[in-house]
């Protein structure tokens, strides 16, 4: 008798949602409860449910692209903007600050619009450049591995302090100090185009054209293809203007060191002479590095 009526009292707790039907499955819209709660010690306690989603698995991946593609990629555009503050800080001590009567001003401007420098940028680094206190202009002249040479633009505050960070990095990567190496390097000016879908025979056809010197086959900072016009110094606004109206799309155009002699190295010695320039690069006073450097083929 008593056991009859514990059974009732049981039954009279379970949810109606749990009562078993014959030859029939529980409907997906309906809930289910877990089995703890048929217990009468249990009922008073909530169970919640746990969803595991496969969308959550995706997070690691997603940081993972955010923390070796992206971050690398914002180092080396924050890098690349600060050389430019430096370029534009020279130009401004060499010319003043109005690209319309300063050339070289001119043309870095117009490098940091093909590089998508913000405009705040641009007029902050001319507005600093007006205000800063007197700096010095440096070029060290140096050997590295596998006996190529190389050019070392500095602006500094602080010559010494300079001196002996360009030194340090030298020393501890394959290199030395090296006077003469200006020698090996004419100041030229130098149009920069990409150099997809163009031939190296129609490459030289425009050169003549334009008014160019010689054209140059190498690869930019994302081993993109590109051609370099390169032209006297004070052609180069001809030049470029020459290659606009051919049709040709330009990249960059400003002046730079090129050298007269290429220094061929291996594989060793590339990779040593590229880990030189990576660390000197990287030097908060060094503005750029120009090198002779040929690789083996």
């Amino acid at each position: 008798m008593a056991g009859s009526v514990v059974r009732r009292a049981l039954c009279s707790l379970r949810p109606q949602s749990l009562t078993a039907v014959p030859g029939r499955f529980l409907s997906p819209v309906e809930p289910v409860v877990p089995l703890a709660v048929q217990f009468p010690s249990w009922r008073s306690s909530p169970v919640r449910s746990l969803q595991l989603l496969c969308a959550l698995c995706a997070g690691h991946n997603k940081w993972s692209k955010v923390k070796h593609i992206k971050g690398p990629k914002d180092e080396a555009r924050g890098k690349m903007f600060m050389k430019f503050g430096m370029l534009i800080k020279i130009a401004v001590k060499e010319g003043g600050s109005n690209p319309e009567m300063n050339l070289n001003l001119a043309h870095i401007l117009e490098q940091c619009r093909g590089k998508n420098m913000p405009k705040a940028s641009v007029e902050a680094a001319i507005k600093s450049a007006e205000k800063a206190k007197p700096a010095t202009q440096h070029m060290f002249e140096a050997r590295g591995p596998g006996g190529c040479l190389l050019l070392i633009e500095v602006l500094t505050e602080n010559n010494s302090r300079s001196q002996q960070d360009i030194r340090r990095l030298l020393n501890k990567n394959g290199g030395m100090l090296s006077d003469g190496a200006r020698h090996n390097f004419n100041r030229r000016g130098v149009v920069v185009v990409p150099g997809q879908n163009l031939s190296m025979e129609r490459a030289l056809e425009l050169a003549i054209e334009a008014g160019a010197e010689d054209v140059k086959e190498t690869e930019d900072e994302e081993e993109q293809p590109i051609l370099q016009f390169i032209c006297d110094m004070t052609d180069l606004r001809k030049v470029r203007a020459s290659l606009v109206e051919l049709g040709m799309q330009i990249t960059s155009a400003g002046l730079e060191f090129v050298p007269r002699t290429l220094s061929s190295l291996d594989q060793d010695q590339l990779n040593a002479a590229s880990t030189l320039i990576e660390a000197l690069t990287d030097s908060p006073d060094v503005v750029r590095v120009w090198d002779n450097i040929q690789a083996d083929s």
